[in-house]
């Protein structure tokens, strides 16, 4: 297994993390098979957004002795009623909901407070501006929460949480179709037809900017719906066309900027150890470049997905680095420190680029390769 630093944070998790959705299957005694696989494998991250209580009764019994062992993203606002579970923001029922957390997992402590689904601007507001966000700050100071963050499917919003300092780390929805889309307040606009039903091109600018402002804040991204509820797997529901595999849409989801870990959904240990594979599968079976330059009515055209297609560089470029870093310096008037201090360690600047050509002709998304290290050596002077 990998690791990862998440974000600013200081903990170090796996690239491959946990969700809880099939935690429930067996009569919630996947719990137990799921958390023995994970750390059999060496995931250290899950993540828990239910409130039902016979799910954190299960998860109580199978952390028992090794809860040091898992970092564990819990949600704020999350509340079990009349037997299913309700986001609220109401700050009575945020609170008793998180006290009987902490009460029926036995857990002094919760690794990263995620103040649940906020995907509308206004309500984005309330929660900074109101008693949610107080409580997690004071959950914070009093460590019952290490780190506090936002879950959210709208890059509108993620940003303007990203840019107002109060979160250290993201749960955001990232996959290549997902990618594709303009913000919206209305989540299921993800996983609508029609929104697929015209051709697309290349990443959406807001989603883009959302990511490399994490990059540049040290917020950590966590990632849920890698696999579009399973769509994108499934060449008759994927909006891309075609079905993409398991390993090729973890390694999309790793290639972003500011991506820590990816939370597999499993709702077995086969599903769970399918995502496992990863670790061990080679660029060929990472490789979605391909896949992605015959999608019918998506293109990526002109822009760089990191691929590595480019590469081997004849002067030992890290083409996909350099690039990436040209990115977050554009994105400012004055490059910041950090990406600067950052792109002078790499061993090989754009600087050194011979003008080849090499790169571009192998590159499937006809990337002006050689445009953008002219551009990055006159950035960085390097």
């Amino acid at each position: 297994m990998e690791y990862r630093e998440l974000g600013s944070t200081g903990l170090m998790v796996s690239e491959i993390g946990l969700g809880c959705e099939g935690m429930v299957e067996e009569d919630y005694g996947m719990a137990q098979k799921l958390l023995d696989e994970a750390e059999r494998s060496g995931i250290n991250y899950f993540d828990l957004y239910s409130a039902d209580p016979a799910l954190h009764e299960a998860l109580r019994r199978a952390l028992d002795g090794r809860r040091e062992k898992f970092i564990l993203q819990a949600h704020l606002c999350t509340v079990w009623k009349d037997g299913q579970y309700k986001r609220t923001r109401e700050i009575g029922e945020v609170r008793q909901a998180l006290e009987l957390l902490l009460k029926r997992l036995d857990a002094g402590f919760i690794d990263i407070g995620m103040i649940h689904y906020v995907d509308a601007m206004d309500d984005w507001r309330a929660v900074a501006d109101g008693p949610v966000m107080a409580y997690a700050l004071e959950l914070k100071r009093a460590g019952i929460i290490r780190h506090v963050g936002v879950s959210s499917h709208n890059p509108q919003v993620a940003l303007e949480a990203v840019r107002s300092g109060l979160i250290e780390v993201l749960m955001f929805s990232v996959n290549p179709c997902y990618d594709l889309l303009p913000a919206s307040e209305d989540c299921e606009d993800l996983w609508r037809g029609e929104s697929y039903e015209d051709a697309l091109l290349n990443m959406d600018p807001e989603r883009e900017t959302l990511y490399e402002a994490c990059q540049r804040a040290g917020v950590g991204i966590t990632v849920m719906k890698a696999f579009g509820g399973g769509d994108l797997l499934d060449a008759r529901l994927s909006p891309a066309g075609r079905a993409l595999t398991v390993c090729q849409l973890i390694h999309y989801a790793l290639t972003r900027p500011a991506v820590c870990t990816v939370l597999a959904g499993a709702r077995s240990v086969r599903q769970l150890q399918d995502c496992l594979a990863y670790e061990e599968a080679d660029a060929g079976l990472r490789d979605y470049a391909a896949a992605f330059a015959q999608m019918p009515k998506i293109s990526w055209q002109g822009r760089c997905m990191y691929c590595g297609h480019c590469a081997p560089c004849p002067k030992g470029i890290d083409i996909a680095a350099v690039t990436k870093f040209l990115a977050l310096a554009r994105a400012h008037a004055d490059i910041p420190e950090t990406v600067r201090g950052h792109y002078a360690l790499l061993k090989h600047p754009a600087g050194e680029c011979i003008r080849c050509g090499a790169c571009e002709k192998r590159c499937p998304f006809g990337v002006d390769v050689r445009g953008n290290m002219a551009a990055a050596r006159e950035l960085f002077g390097l």
